[in-house]
């Protein structure tokens, strides 16, 4: 344990304390959303991406451990562990490093230098090695080993090359080197393969050269997806007569007239055959690796985004799924999110049936006082979002509508869940609620659709996909606790990433407020089936309870700190002195900061404090965009090298990152968020043929 803290100490930014504690909480099963926010005291206040990380490098550092413990039993069985193979091992700080240091002892497959080995070339090898001998002087020497299996002179002198040959590639020192000069200076080279297509996707990245250091991620998995379905072939050149004339200046012995000619040839063998061909892979592996964290961070980051969007309260909604022959289906859910009834219109082509479906909209319209209309952005969107414009203008019907992201919705309505929640409803229908609820609230709507079908990714489906349902996960934990989840409304998907909560919990949850009415006070949880004394205090913190016997039951602040609660009822909480009442109470100042935080403004979601989502009565003529006009729109999704934008067209438009500031930026993410309303952009570029649109926000 000791080794691992110090380690840990020396990867993070955490003092020894700290990682002791978190060490401990984390032992005592405490999830990090619950170390986060209520344990602040014993961890620094260290957030819940600090822990993350933290939680990251501690698992890293047990398996690097470990391994450490396996590789020095392993080497001490087949040879001699001597004191500066320890050394080494003990001082390697990642795996690739002691990995490295093991490969020389590591049991090989049948390889040319094992078969020569076995042919008992391995003194001559040392001899060649040496390079004491003349080149006439060691071949009569080689001579020698010209028996058995070795059935020529040239057989045995090539026999001992493949040994130091592998010998070669195999060092440590000599694999680091090769290592961080591909990294540093290596090309990566792009060719046509068999299968290219020369219109397709990929034919610009066709015979494209890059530095190994500086290739965007996004443009690596384009081109490691390209080689996946063999239209582009990929290899990492470096400058091998360089490392060649190294091998002459430093790994031959400087001794005239000696057998150095045949020393180099096994060297360069080596080079060419073994190392370059191994260090090729490892490089590619850590690219891959790099450019599917980057993938993954911008992921996790756009679903933040999209998660944290406001909700829509306080209004009953008309979900609308645009569609052209089969109709635009739609579906009337109350401020609370429940299904009220549902209809299908044709105002679109190719029946264009405007006054009948017009009707129909006025008439749940009035019957249920709808002002909010959620409009999907697929198919006949832009047309249906016309028809609303045209109605609001003729009628005065006051229906101001949104365009909401439809991705994934498709993937709900036909889900198991969606049949469980709407078992008498048709799958389009269910679409269109799917709609609407994401715009009422999106978390909730949001979190029972596999996140890789939100749309908001870049070539998620080409990455390392534990990692990546790894770190949705997370994102996903942390925001839902972040805000609170009242228990008494969410389902049981929602309740299911509240910290110590699983589906079956969850489940339990749903089912016990079904059989017993609404929970009262967070201490009927405890009266679920499955939920102890752990779960609870994991959970209590996260839970909301509105209307409920308690105002505490509707904040975050955590049971256990209840009496503190009220021993600040009354006080005036502004002038209040922190450190003074902390000593007082016995709590500490962090915790006691939060607490009266939480009094202020009790039942408090910080997606309040965002801008709302954008409501639009009429509809701006894009129907004839011109290079140089200004439109509005909504950002949908963010990649490394741009975002696309909702401007009410059936494609998005894109704005490169190079058109995003005046700035330099490094990534969009600095100045866009997912959802984000933009005003006025200027349309810089327009492909009719490929209903590509090209954006700019520097006209601004």
């Amino acid at each position: 344990m000791n080794n691992l803290i110090t380690l840990l100490e020396q990867k993070t930014p955490l003092k020894k304390e700290h990682i002791e504690n978190i060490l401990k909480l984390l032992e005592d099963g405490s999830t990090i959303p619950f170390i986060a926010r209520y344990r602040k005291e014993l961890t620094g206040g260290a957030s819940d991406d600090v822990l993350r990380d933290f939680e990251e490098i501690y698992e890293s550092s047990k398996k690097l451990l470990e391994r450490k413990g396996e590789v020095s039993r392993l080497i001490a069985e087949r040879a001699d562990l001597t004191p500066a193979l320890v050394k080494s091992i003990n001082e390697a700080q990642t795996l690739r490093i002691l990995e490295d240091i093991y490969r020389p002892f590591k049991e090989k497959k049948s390889s040319r230098a094992s078969v020569a080995m076995a042919n008992g070339l391995t003194p001559l090898a040392n001899i060649l090695q040496s390079a004491r001998l003349s080149e006439v002087e060691f071949k009569k020497k080689a001579k020698e080993f010209v028996k058995a299996k070795v059935t020529s002179l040239e057989e045995a002198i090539k026999g001992a090359q493949d040994i130091l040959a592998e010998r070669y590639a195999d060092q440590p020192r000599e694999r680091e080197a090769i290592r961080a000069t591909m990294l540093r200076h290596g090309s990566l080279n792009v060719k046509k393969a068999k299968g290219f297509n020369e219109k397709g996707l990929y034919a610009k990245l066709a015979e494209h050269s890059e530095k190994v250091a500086y290739i965007p991620s996004h443009r690596f998995l384009a081109i490691m997806r390209a080689v996946k379905e063999k239209e582009l072939s990929v290899k990492i050149s470096i400058d091998t007569d360089r490392i060649e004339e190294n091998i002459k200046t430093y790994k031959i012995p400087k001794q005239s007239s000696s057998s150095d000619k045949l020393l180099f040839v096994a060297y360069k063998d080596g080079l060419k055959r073994l190392l370059l061909p191994s260090i090729e892979r490892e490089v590619m592996g850590e690219l891959k690796q790099k450019a599917d964290l980057a993938a993954i961070n911008v992921f996790g980051k756009n679903l933040n985004q999209l998660l944290m969007t406001p909700p829509v309260s306080q209004r009953v909604i008309l979900c609308v799924d645009p569609a052209f022959r089969s109709g635009c289906k739609l579906a009337v859910i109350n401020e609370n999110g429940d299904y009220l009834e549902h209809a299908v219109v044709y105002p679109t082509e190719p029946r264009n049936d405007y006054e009948a479906s017009k009707k129909v909209v006025l008439a749940l319209a009035k019957k249920y006082s709808i002002k909010a209309v959620a409009i999907g952005n697929g198919t006949a969107s832009r047309e249906t979002q016309e028809f609303f414009a045209r109605l609001n203008a003729d009628e005065k019907a006051g229906l101001n509508y949104t365009v909401v992201s439809e991705a994934g919705a498709s993937v709900y309505s036909a889900s198991a869940l969606a049949a469980e929640e709407y078992p008498n409803l048709d799958v389009t229908i269910r679409g269109a609620i799917s709609i609407g609820q994401r715009l009422r609230d999106p978390m909730a709507a949001l979190v029972k659709i596999d996140p890789k079908s939100l749309g908001i990714g870049q070539y998620q489906h080409d990455v390392d996909q534990k990692l990546l349902e790894k770190k949705l996960n997370d994102v996903t934990g942390d925001l839902v606790n972040r805000i609170g989840v009242d228990v008494n409304s969410a389902s049981a998907t929602l309740l299911s990433h509240v910290a110590g909560i699983g589906i079956k919990i969850a489940q339990n949850i749903v089912k016990y407020k079904e059989e017993n009415g609404n929970f009262q006070a967070k201490a009927q949880l405890l009266k679920v089936k499955g939920l102890g004394a752990k779960a609870y205090e994991q959970a209590a913190g996260f839970i909301r309870i509105k209307d409920g016997k308690s105002v505490f039951d509707n904040s975050g602040i955590h049971p256990e700190s209840y009496k503190t609660a009220q021993a600040l009822e009354g006080l005036d909480l502004d002038t209040l002195d922190v450190a003074m009442k902390s000593n007082e109470l016995k709590v500490g100042k962090e915790t006691l900061k939060d607490i009266i935080k939480e009094l202020q403004k009790p039942g408090f979601d910080p997606r309040e404090d965002l801008p709302a989502i954008p409501f639009k009565e009429g509809l701006t003529d894009i129907k004839m965009l011109k290079e140089g006009s200004f439109v509005s729109g909504i950002v949908r999704n963010i990649a490394d090298f741009g975002a696309f934008v909702d401007i009410g067209l059936k494609n998005d438009g894109m704005i490169h990152i190079s058109k995003m500031s005046a700035k330099r930026i490094s990534h969009p993410l600095e100045v866009l968020s997912i959802n984000q309303y933009l005003p006025q952009i200027e349309v810089v570029s327009i492909d009719l043929e490929k209903g590509k649109i090209g954006l700019s926000l520097n006209g601004q």
